[in-house]
C-alpha cells in the first residue's frame, strides 16, 4: 500500500493547468483542490464550486448590530433617562438611524473577519499550511486525493499530457512554513 496521500501536478501556465483540469474531469477523476498565486477567471465554475454564503453572515451581523443599538439608544433614551430636548419625543426614530447604521457597519465589518479567520483556519499567530511552496510564486497546482483513485501512474500521465512541468506525490497533506 502505498503512503501517497496527495498526487500534484505543477504547471508553468494557467491555460495548461486549465487544460489538465478538462483532462482530468474528462477521465472522471475527482480533483481536491488547485492553488493558484493569482485568480484566475472562471475557474470555480469549471470546478464547481458553490457561490459563497458569506453575504448571508454579513447580513445577518449587520442586523445584529442594528438591533442592539436600537435596543440599547432605545432603552436609555427612553426607559431609562428621558429628555425633554427641544419639546422633541422621546421616540424619534431619526434621531436613531446614525448610530444603528454605523453599528451595522461595525458588526458586520468585526463578524466578517472573526468568519473569515474561523472558515479558513488562519487565526493570528498560526502558519500557513500549503500544499507547495511554489503555488504562493510561480507554479499553477492540481491536487488529486490519491486514496481510492485509479493508478497513479495513470494520472501522473494524465497530468504529464496536460503539461505539467512536475509531478509530485506527497505522503503529507501540507508543507508548513516552520
Amino acid at each position: 500500500m502505498s503512503s501517497t496521500k496527495f498526487i500534484l501536478g505543477l504547471f508553468d501556465d494557467p491555460d495548461d493547468m486549465m487544460h489538465g483540469i478538462d483532462k482530468l474531469q474528462k477521465n472522471s477523476i475527482p480533483i481536491y483542490d488547485v492553488y493558484t498565486p493569482m485568480p484566475i477567471h472562471g475557474i470555480e465554475a469549471k470546478l464547481g464550486i458553490k457561490d459563497s454564503r458569506l453575504g448571508y453572515a454579513a447580513f445577518m451581523f449587520g442586523c445584529l448590530g442594528g438591533t442592539t443599538i436600537f435596543i440599547l439608544i432605545y432603552y436609555f433614551l427612553v426607559h431609562d433617562w428621558p429628555m425633554n430636548i427641544g419639546g422633541k419625543p422621546h421616540f424619534a426614530v431619526p434621531d436613531f438611524i446614525p448610530a444603528t447604521f454605523e453599528w451595522s457597519v461595525l458588526f458586520a465589518s468585526f463578524g466578517m473577519g472573526f468568519t473569515f479567520f474561523y472558515a479558513t483556519h488562519l487565526f493570528p499567530g498560526r502558519a500557513p499550511r500549503v500544499m507547495d511552496f511554489r503555488a504562493t510564486n510561480d507554479r499553477f497546482v492540481i491536487a488529486i486525493d490519491a486514496k481510492g483513485n485509479i493508478p497513479h501512474d495513470d494520472i501522473t500521465n494524465l497530468l504529464k499530457e496536460a503539461g505539467a512541468v512536475e509531478v509530485k506525490h506527497n505522503d503529507r497533506k501540507y508543507v508548513s512554513y516552520e
